[in-house]
């Protein structure tokens, strides 16, 4: 046996026992997070009276909205969060993050909706116990709270090795790329499987490897805070703890006023989250989304509204991130697909689905290679002419897809590059700043 069957026979083993492992989970990871792209929509779908048909006039103050939760919970002291909806048909949310009844649960906050135009307090609900949010947990921990979380990391690096190692099977030479893009649907059911399994994980192999990538990084944010160099870079981090340094009055700053003020750093921003004060030395913490921030639902500026003094604390401006803190903000709008924007988002489902096809087809080819299951001739002829007109209309639609999504990508790319290559030079700086110190040199290494 040459030495490249061998490394191959590795690369299968390899291949076959991380699937039959891991690849039940890889399949359930999959299908939940293709449908958690669409978590918003499908809760509107599930919960019409979440959903506002005709939005009339103009939005209730902040405070206004915020009395009536608190009304509606006068029990639950401490912090709130407003979340502002992101289309006119949408409710407002406010979050408690800490509510006694799911107080030790790893991630379980109660998330009230209020009509924004009428401030009314809609349903009140935890999170964990709605189908859609259900689905999350099962993507993001698998319903095992910390553990399951850690878990999910593990298996994103696995997911890694294990399409890494399937490319490397695929690839069949400069000279065979031709034959191995093509499908056999005279050769019998299990070929016609095998087939449509390698092209499927060929064809979904760059999305998978940046979803699970990037969901490594989200599931260990100190590995993505250390590769950032900064800290508070993780997602629903919210920076530095800030506390008020003025004296309590009897005329406090209203959630109106303090965003108002925050505005004035940005005034061309959109308003996506406020956060009340938490006892005498909370502040208001509003979080805007500047024009062509990347992220939308969480963004990263931040200004910090001391409530005694109607003074601004602090601001945080991703527009003056270093290199790090930059690449750190696009993980999260990377890994929902939010970042590309509907088609993206529409891609990411596809290969979450995707997913659960490769671990189908996978086992299949499995159960026939040990024996369990038998070869049937098929006759596709009829269907010939159907498959190409879509092949070449699914082709092309994809060719404008791309075309499209580079030009649009282009300015951020390139913005990128420049970035990496300031971040390089400037460690490559540290680390021979550091060598210096240590009196070595390239040669003492």
């Amino acid at each position: 046996m040459t030495t490249l069957a061998k490394n191959r026979l590795i690369w299968l083993k390899v291949h076959l026992y991380l699937a039959l492992i891991c690849g039940f989970f890889f399949a359930l990871l999959g299908l939940s997070g293709s449908v958690s792209v669409y978590r918003e929509e499908l809760d509107g779908l599930l919960n019409p009276h979440l959903v506002i048909e005709q939005p009339q006039g103009k939005y209730q103050s902040l405070d206004k909205i915020m009395s009536a939760v608190k009304i509606a919970h006068p029990q639950r002291y401490g912090s709130w969060t407003l979340e502002m909806p992101q289309s006119p048909h949408g409710m407002i949310t406010a979050w408690y993050e800490k509510p006694r009844e799911t107080y030790f649960e790893l991630y379980a906050p109660l998330m009230v909706s209020v009509n924004p135009y009428t401030a009314e307090v809609v349903t009140s609900r935890f999170w964990g116990q709605t189908l859609t949010t259900w689905i999350v947990d099962l993507h993001t921990q698998l319903q095992q709270g910390s553990v399951g979380w850690q878990a999910v990391g593990v298996l994103g690096v696995i997911l890694i090795v294990s399409v890494v190692t399937g490319l490397g099977l695929w690839w069949p030479g400069w000279r065979g790329i031709g034959p191995a893009l093509k499908i056999n649907i005279n050769a019998g059911v299990m070929q016609l499987n095998f087939d449509f399994h390698r092209l499927l994980g060929l064809l979904i192999a760059p999305a998978l490897l940046m979803l699970a990538s990037t969901g490594v990084l989200l599931s260990y944010p100190g590995i993505l805070e250390s590769l950032a160099g900064g800290s508070g870079m993780a997602h629903g981090e919210t920076g530095r703890d800030i506390v008020s340094t003025a004296i309590p009055n009897n005329h406090p700053t209203s959630l109106e006023a303090a965003e108002f003020v925050a505005r004035g750093s940005f005034p061309r921003s959109v308003l996506r989250r406020v956060t009340t004060p938490a006892g005498d030395s909370g502040i208001y913490r509003i979080n805007l989304r500047q024009p062509g921030e990347i992220n939308q639902r969480h963004p990263f500026t931040t200004v910090w509204i001391d409530r005694w003094s109607g003074q601004t604390r602090e601001v945080r401006n991703p527009a003056q991130f270093s290199t790090g803190p930059t690449i750190a903000t696009w993980i999260w709008p990377l890994h929902t697909g939010e970042a590309l924007g509907s088609k993206g988002r529409l891609a990411w489902f596809i290969a979450g689905q995707s997913l659960f096809l490769l671990y189908v087809t996978g086992m299949v080819r499995w159960l026939y290679r040990i024996g369990k299951i038998k070869d049937r001739s098929m006759d596709l002829s009829a269907l010939i002419p159907i498959a190409s007109r879509w092949f070449k209309k699914t082709s092309n639609w994809l060719v404008v897809y791309f075309m499209r999504l580079i030009k649009r990508l282009q300015p951020s790319l390139a913005i990128g590059y420049r970035a990496l290559q300031q971040w390089l030079i400037r460690y490559q700086a540290k680390v021979a700043a550091q060598q210096k110190r240590n009196g070595k040199s390239d040669w003492d290494l």
